[in-house]
């Protein structure tokens, strides 16, 4: 593995029910409009830190789960 995982389990469930919500507002209550595009953009990269479990700007910060997360998150 390239990366080690920085958000836990409970956030990783939020951000990709956050980005689907963003997508949707993005491309149907904004459709056809510049910014509706920009924030179905930020919905998919929000949802995909959800799906793999890493984020760059959190890895930036120096944010890293704690050994109890990190045995529960590659036990799934």
């Amino acid at each position: 593995m390239l990366y080690v995982k920085n958000v836990p389990g409970w956030e990783r469930a939020v951000r990709v029910v956050a980005g689907l919500a963003m997508i949707a507002c993005g491309l149907l209550g904004l459709s056809g409009l510049m910014i509706g595009y920009a924030i179905a953009g930020v919905g998919v990269s929000t949802m995909l830190t959800g799906f793999i479990g890493f984020c760059p700007m959190c890895a930036m910060a120096g944010r890293r789960l704690d050994a109890a997360n990190r045995r529960l998150d590659t036990a799934k």
